[in-house]
Protein backbone atom coordinates (compact mmCIF):
# COMPACT_ATOMS: atom_id res chain seq x y z
CA UNK A 1 0.00 0.00 0.00
CA UNK A 2 2.85 2.31 0.92
CA UNK A 3 4.59 1.52 -2.39
CA UNK A 4 1.41 2.36 -4.28
CA UNK A 5 1.12 5.72 -2.46
CA UNK A 6 4.75 6.49 -3.28
CA UNK A 7 4.14 5.57 -6.90
CA UNK A 8 1.13 7.93 -7.07
CA UNK A 9 3.16 10.64 -5.33
CA UNK A 10 6.01 10.33 -7.84
CA UNK A 11 3.55 10.39 -10.73
CA UNK A 12 1.88 13.49 -9.30
CA UNK A 13 5.21 15.25 -8.87
CA UNK A 14 6.21 14.36 -12.43
CA UNK A 15 2.88 15.62 -13.78
CA UNK A 16 3.22 18.85 -11.82
CA UNK A 17 6.77 19.31 -13.15
CA UNK A 18 5.59 18.81 -16.72
CA UNK A 19 2.75 21.29 -16.15
CA UNK A 20 5.11 23.92 -14.71
CA UNK A 21 7.58 23.36 -17.58
CA UNK A 22 4.81 23.71 -20.15
CA UNK A 23 3.62 26.89 -18.45
CA UNK A 24 7.13 28.40 -18.49
CA UNK A 25 7.66 27.48 -22.13
CA UNK A 26 4.23 28.85 -23.08
CA UNK A 27 4.92 32.11 -21.22
CA UNK A 28 8.27 32.46 -22.98
CA UNK A 29 6.60 31.77 -26.30
CA UNK A 30 3.97 34.43 -25.58
CA UNK A 31 6.62 36.99 -24.56
CA UNK A 32 9.15 36.23 -27.28
CA UNK A 33 10.88 39.21 -28.78
CA UNK A 34 10.10 40.30 -32.35
CA UNK A 35 12.75 39.75 -34.99
CA UNK A 36 14.00 42.57 -37.21
CA UNK A 37 16.04 43.00 -40.37
CA UNK A 38 17.59 46.38 -41.20
CA UNK A 39 19.52 47.34 -44.33
CA UNK A 40 20.28 50.32 -46.56
CA UNK A 41 18.27 49.77 -49.73
CA UNK A 42 16.19 51.89 -52.11
CA UNK A 43 18.40 54.87 -51.11
CA UNK A 44 17.02 54.69 -47.57
CA UNK A 45 17.07 52.59 -44.41
CA UNK A 46 14.73 49.62 -44.75
CA UNK A 47 13.51 48.00 -41.53
CA UNK A 48 11.11 45.06 -41.33
CA UNK A 49 9.92 43.67 -37.98
CA UNK A 50 7.94 40.46 -37.42
CA UNK A 51 6.04 40.17 -34.15
CA UNK A 52 4.47 36.73 -34.57
CA UNK A 53 7.27 34.71 -36.17
CA UNK A 54 10.88 33.79 -35.51
CA UNK A 55 11.52 32.69 -39.09
CA UNK A 56 14.55 34.64 -40.32
CA UNK A 57 14.13 33.30 -43.85
CA UNK A 58 10.94 35.35 -44.23
CA UNK A 59 12.88 38.54 -43.50
CA UNK A 60 15.57 37.46 -45.95
CA UNK A 61 12.95 36.99 -48.69
CA UNK A 62 11.47 40.41 -47.97
CA UNK A 63 14.87 42.08 -48.25
CA UNK A 64 15.59 40.26 -51.51
CA UNK A 65 12.28 41.57 -52.84
CA UNK A 66 13.55 45.12 -52.20
CA UNK A 67 16.63 44.33 -54.30
CA UNK A 68 14.48 42.89 -57.07
CA UNK A 69 12.33 46.01 -57.32
CA UNK A 70 15.29 48.36 -57.07
CA UNK A 71 16.64 46.69 -60.20
CA UNK A 72 13.35 47.57 -61.89
CA UNK A 73 12.43 51.05 -60.58
CA UNK A 74 15.73 52.84 -59.92
CA UNK A 75 16.20 55.98 -61.99
CA UNK A 76 19.98 56.06 -61.48
CA UNK A 77 21.21 52.44 -61.62
CA UNK A 78 22.40 51.86 -65.23
CA UNK A 79 21.33 48.22 -65.08
CA UNK A 80 17.77 48.96 -63.89
CA UNK A 81 14.80 48.54 -66.17
CA UNK A 82 13.59 52.12 -65.69
CA UNK A 83 17.03 53.52 -66.52
CA UNK A 84 17.08 51.44 -69.71
CA UNK A 85 13.56 52.62 -70.58
CA UNK A 86 14.54 56.25 -70.04
CA UNK A 87 17.59 55.84 -72.26
CA UNK A 88 15.85 53.95 -75.07
CA UNK A 89 17.62 50.66 -74.34
CA UNK A 90 14.56 48.38 -74.10
CA UNK A 91 12.99 46.37 -76.94
CA UNK A 92 10.58 48.37 -79.11
CA UNK A 93 7.52 47.37 -81.09
CA UNK A 94 5.81 49.88 -83.37
CA UNK A 95 7.46 52.73 -81.49
CA UNK A 96 6.49 51.46 -78.03
CA UNK A 97 8.84 49.99 -75.42
CA UNK A 98 8.14 46.56 -73.94
CA UNK A 99 8.44 46.61 -70.13
CA UNK A 100 7.92 44.14 -67.29
CA UNK A 101 4.52 43.81 -65.63
CA UNK A 102 5.65 45.52 -62.37
CA UNK A 103 7.04 48.53 -64.24
CA UNK A 104 3.88 48.83 -66.34
CA UNK A 105 1.77 48.64 -63.16
CA UNK A 106 3.77 51.34 -61.40
CA UNK A 107 3.68 53.68 -64.40
CA UNK A 108 -0.10 53.27 -64.55
CA UNK A 109 -0.36 54.11 -60.83
CA UNK A 110 1.78 57.19 -61.39
CA UNK A 111 -0.25 58.34 -64.37
CA UNK A 112 -3.46 57.95 -62.36
CA UNK A 113 -2.18 60.36 -59.71
CA UNK A 114 -0.76 62.72 -62.33
CA UNK A 115 -4.25 62.93 -63.85
CA UNK A 116 -5.91 63.22 -60.46
CA UNK A 117 -4.00 66.40 -59.60
CA UNK A 118 -3.90 67.64 -63.21
CA UNK A 119 -0.13 67.50 -63.48
CA UNK A 120 0.80 69.20 -60.20
CA UNK A 121 2.51 65.86 -59.62
CA UNK A 122 3.89 64.51 -62.89
CA UNK A 123 5.86 61.27 -63.31
CA UNK A 124 7.43 62.58 -66.53
CA UNK A 125 9.38 65.19 -64.53
CA UNK A 126 12.69 63.29 -64.80
CA UNK A 127 14.29 65.72 -67.32
CA UNK A 128 13.85 68.42 -64.66
CA UNK A 129 14.59 66.36 -61.53
CA UNK A 130 17.84 65.05 -63.05
CA UNK A 131 19.08 68.67 -63.18
CA UNK A 132 18.83 68.96 -59.39
CA UNK A 133 21.22 67.26 -56.95
CA UNK A 134 20.03 67.11 -53.35
CA UNK A 135 22.46 64.44 -52.13
CA UNK A 136 26.04 65.29 -53.09
CA UNK A 137 26.32 68.55 -51.17
CA UNK A 138 27.25 70.58 -54.27
CA UNK A 139 24.32 72.98 -53.74
CA UNK A 140 24.02 73.81 -57.41
CA UNK A 141 20.88 75.46 -58.82
CA UNK A 142 20.21 74.63 -62.49
CA UNK A 143 20.35 77.49 -64.96
CA UNK A 144 17.23 79.11 -66.36
CA UNK A 145 18.13 77.80 -69.81
CA UNK A 146 18.55 74.22 -68.60
CA UNK A 147 15.17 74.25 -66.88
CA UNK A 148 13.43 75.86 -69.84
CA UNK A 149 14.75 73.16 -72.18
CA UNK A 150 13.81 70.34 -69.78
CA UNK A 151 10.26 71.65 -69.22
CA UNK A 152 9.41 71.04 -72.87
CA UNK A 153 9.79 67.29 -72.25
CA UNK A 154 7.50 67.16 -69.20
CA UNK A 155 3.85 66.25 -69.72
CA UNK A 156 2.25 63.10 -68.30
CA UNK A 157 -0.40 63.28 -71.06
CA UNK A 158 2.33 62.34 -73.54
CA UNK A 159 2.90 58.99 -71.79
CA UNK A 160 0.64 56.02 -72.56
CA UNK A 161 0.58 52.41 -71.39
CA UNK A 162 -1.16 49.57 -73.21
CA UNK A 163 -0.59 46.25 -71.48
CA UNK A 164 3.19 46.10 -71.17
CA UNK A 165 3.81 48.60 -73.97
CA UNK A 166 4.92 52.12 -72.98
CA UNK A 167 4.89 54.92 -75.51
CA UNK A 168 6.27 58.48 -75.34
CA UNK A 169 4.78 61.12 -77.61
CA UNK A 170 8.06 63.08 -77.58
CA UNK A 171 11.57 61.78 -78.07
CA UNK A 172 13.71 62.38 -75.00
CA UNK A 173 10.91 61.99 -72.44
CA UNK A 174 11.89 60.18 -69.25
CA UNK A 175 10.08 58.98 -66.13
CA UNK A 176 10.73 59.57 -62.42
CA UNK A 177 8.90 57.05 -60.23
CA UNK A 178 10.64 57.70 -56.93
CA UNK A 179 7.60 59.46 -55.46
CA UNK A 180 5.47 56.29 -55.61
CA UNK A 181 7.91 53.36 -55.93
CA UNK A 182 8.46 52.80 -52.19
CA UNK A 183 4.72 52.61 -51.60
CA UNK A 184 4.34 50.02 -54.35
CA UNK A 185 7.25 47.99 -52.96
CA UNK A 186 5.89 48.18 -49.40
CA UNK A 187 2.56 46.78 -50.64
CA UNK A 188 4.35 43.90 -52.38
CA UNK A 189 6.36 43.11 -49.22
CA UNK A 190 3.12 43.10 -47.27
CA UNK A 191 1.64 40.58 -49.70
CA UNK A 192 4.72 38.38 -49.32
CA UNK A 193 4.59 38.43 -45.52
CA UNK A 194 0.87 37.72 -45.43
CA UNK A 195 1.38 34.78 -47.82
CA UNK A 196 3.77 33.37 -45.20
CA UNK A 197 1.11 33.58 -42.51
CA UNK A 198 2.37 36.78 -40.87
CA UNK A 199 -0.41 38.64 -39.04
CA UNK A 200 1.61 41.15 -37.00
CA UNK A 201 4.47 43.13 -38.56
CA UNK A 202 5.78 46.59 -39.44
CA UNK A 203 7.40 47.44 -42.77
CA UNK A 204 9.34 50.71 -42.76
CA UNK A 205 10.88 51.86 -46.03
CA UNK A 206 12.46 55.08 -44.84
CA UNK A 207 9.24 56.74 -43.71
CA UNK A 208 6.82 54.64 -45.76
CA UNK A 209 5.31 52.60 -42.93
CA UNK A 210 2.96 49.66 -43.42
CA UNK A 211 1.42 47.89 -40.43
CA UNK A 212 0.19 44.33 -40.86
CA UNK A 213 -2.54 43.83 -38.28
CA UNK A 214 -1.73 45.15 -34.82
CA UNK A 215 0.45 43.99 -31.97
CA UNK A 216 0.18 40.33 -30.87
CA UNK A 217 -1.82 41.39 -27.79
CA UNK A 218 -4.46 42.96 -30.05
CA UNK A 219 -3.50 46.58 -29.44
CA UNK A 220 -2.81 48.88 -32.42
CA UNK A 221 0.65 49.98 -33.50
CA UNK A 222 1.68 53.53 -32.67
CA UNK A 223 3.23 55.47 -35.55
CA UNK A 224 4.78 58.90 -35.24
CA UNK A 225 4.30 61.95 -37.46
CA UNK A 226 7.77 63.37 -37.89
CA UNK A 227 8.64 66.87 -36.81
CA UNK A 228 9.96 68.65 -39.95
CA UNK A 229 13.74 69.24 -40.02
CA UNK A 230 14.21 67.27 -36.78
CA UNK A 231 15.78 63.86 -36.20
CA UNK A 232 13.70 61.05 -37.73
CA UNK A 233 12.84 59.81 -34.22
CA UNK A 234 11.41 63.18 -33.14
CA UNK A 235 7.66 63.41 -33.67
CA UNK A 236 4.93 66.02 -33.29
CA UNK A 237 2.20 63.45 -32.70
CA UNK A 238 1.47 59.73 -32.49
CA UNK A 239 -1.42 57.90 -34.13
CA UNK A 240 -2.77 54.39 -33.60
CA UNK A 241 -2.73 52.19 -36.69
CA UNK A 242 -4.01 48.70 -37.44
CA UNK A 243 -3.60 47.17 -40.89
CA UNK A 244 -2.89 50.50 -42.61
CA UNK A 245 -0.10 52.54 -44.19
CA UNK A 246 1.37 55.88 -43.11
CA UNK A 247 3.39 57.89 -45.65
CA UNK A 248 4.86 61.39 -45.38
CA UNK A 249 6.30 63.77 -47.97
CA UNK A 250 8.10 66.87 -46.84
CA UNK A 251 10.62 69.55 -47.68
CA UNK A 252 12.95 68.21 -44.96
CA UNK A 253 13.61 64.88 -46.71
CA UNK A 254 16.11 66.14 -49.31
CA UNK A 255 17.12 69.78 -49.55
CA UNK A 256 19.97 72.27 -49.52
CA UNK A 257 20.34 75.93 -48.68
CA UNK A 258 22.12 78.43 -50.91
CA UNK A 259 22.37 82.22 -50.58
CA UNK A 260 19.85 82.10 -47.75
CA UNK A 261 17.22 80.21 -49.75
CA UNK A 262 16.04 76.64 -49.16
CA UNK A 263 15.66 74.34 -52.19
CA UNK A 264 13.85 71.02 -51.64
CA UNK A 265 13.17 67.96 -53.81
CA UNK A 266 9.41 68.36 -54.42
CA UNK A 267 9.56 70.13 -57.77
CA UNK A 268 6.87 72.02 -59.66
CA UNK A 269 6.62 70.58 -63.21
CA UNK A 270 5.30 73.91 -64.46
CA UNK A 271 8.37 76.01 -63.61
CA UNK A 272 11.03 73.42 -62.71
CA UNK A 273 11.69 74.80 -59.21
CA UNK A 274 10.73 73.55 -55.73
CA UNK A 275 7.16 74.28 -54.66
CA UNK A 276 6.71 77.34 -52.46
CA UNK A 277 3.20 76.98 -51.06
CA UNK A 278 3.62 77.33 -47.31
CA UNK A 279 3.72 73.60 -46.60
CA UNK A 280 6.41 71.65 -44.76
CA UNK A 281 4.92 68.17 -45.00
CA UNK A 282 1.88 66.05 -45.79
CA UNK A 283 1.18 62.72 -44.08
CA UNK A 284 -1.35 60.27 -45.53
CA UNK A 285 -2.99 57.31 -43.78
CA UNK A 286 -4.47 54.80 -46.25
CA UNK A 287 -5.01 51.11 -46.82
CA UNK A 288 -2.51 50.89 -49.70
CA UNK A 289 0.95 52.37 -49.30
CA UNK A 290 1.17 53.26 -53.00
CA UNK A 291 -1.89 55.47 -52.48
CA UNK A 292 -0.20 57.11 -49.51
CA UNK A 293 2.87 57.77 -51.64
CA UNK A 294 0.93 59.17 -54.57
CA UNK A 295 -1.37 61.28 -52.42
CA UNK A 296 1.29 62.69 -50.10
CA UNK A 297 3.23 64.10 -53.06
CA UNK A 298 0.11 65.15 -54.98
CA UNK A 299 -1.43 66.91 -51.98
CA UNK A 300 1.82 68.69 -51.19
CA UNK A 301 1.98 69.87 -54.80
CA UNK A 302 -1.63 71.10 -54.71
CA UNK A 303 -1.17 73.04 -51.48
CA UNK A 304 -3.26 73.06 -48.31
CA UNK A 305 -6.73 73.91 -49.63
CA UNK A 306 -6.77 71.93 -52.87
CA UNK A 307 -4.82 69.09 -51.29
CA UNK A 308 -7.26 68.80 -48.40
CA UNK A 309 -10.16 68.86 -50.86
CA UNK A 310 -8.60 65.96 -52.77
CA UNK A 311 -8.05 63.86 -49.64
CA UNK A 312 -11.58 64.40 -48.37
CA UNK A 313 -12.99 63.28 -51.71
CA UNK A 314 -11.44 59.81 -51.29
CA UNK A 315 -13.03 57.26 -48.90
CA UNK A 316 -10.93 55.70 -46.10
CA UNK A 317 -8.04 58.14 -46.48
CA UNK A 318 -6.87 60.63 -43.84
CA UNK A 319 -4.25 63.37 -43.94
CA UNK A 320 -2.40 65.88 -41.79
CA UNK A 321 -0.73 68.91 -43.38
CA UNK A 322 1.98 70.84 -41.51
CA UNK A 323 2.37 74.46 -42.58
CA UNK A 324 5.44 76.66 -42.23
CA UNK A 325 4.16 78.14 -38.96
CA UNK A 326 4.13 74.64 -37.42
CA UNK A 327 0.33 74.29 -37.41
CA UNK A 328 -1.16 70.83 -37.99
CA UNK A 329 -4.21 70.74 -40.29
CA UNK A 330 -6.28 67.53 -40.20
CA UNK A 331 -8.69 66.04 -42.67
CA UNK A 332 -12.21 65.41 -41.42
CA UNK A 333 -12.36 62.63 -38.82
CA UNK A 334 -8.57 62.26 -38.52
CA UNK A 335 -8.24 63.10 -34.82
CA UNK A 336 -11.21 60.96 -33.74
CA UNK A 337 -10.65 57.86 -35.87
CA UNK A 338 -6.87 57.58 -35.44
CA UNK A 339 -6.64 58.42 -31.71
CA UNK A 340 -4.19 61.27 -32.11
CA UNK A 341 -1.79 62.01 -29.26
CA UNK A 342 0.45 65.08 -29.36
CA UNK A 343 4.08 64.50 -28.41
CA UNK A 344 5.12 68.17 -28.43
CA UNK A 345 3.54 71.43 -27.42
CA UNK A 346 1.16 72.83 -30.04
CA UNK A 347 0.52 76.56 -30.29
Amino acid sequence: MRERRQLFLRAGIAAAFVLVLFSVLYTRQQKREPITATSFKLSTVVKITLYDSQDQTILDEAMKLCDTYEQIFSRTLPESELYRLNHGMLPQKNGAYTVSEPLAELILEGLAYSRRCEGAFDISIEPISSLWDFTSGKKQVPSVGEIAQAKDLVDYRDVSVNGQQVRFAQEGMRLELGAIAKGYIADRIRELLESKGIKSAIIDLGGNVVCIGGRPDGSPFRVGIQRPFADRNETVAMIEITDQSVVSSGVYERYFEKDGKLYHHILNPKDGYPYENGLLSVTIVSDRSVDGDGLSTSCFALGLEAGMELVESIPDVHAVFITEDGTLHFSEGFEEELHLEYTSQQE
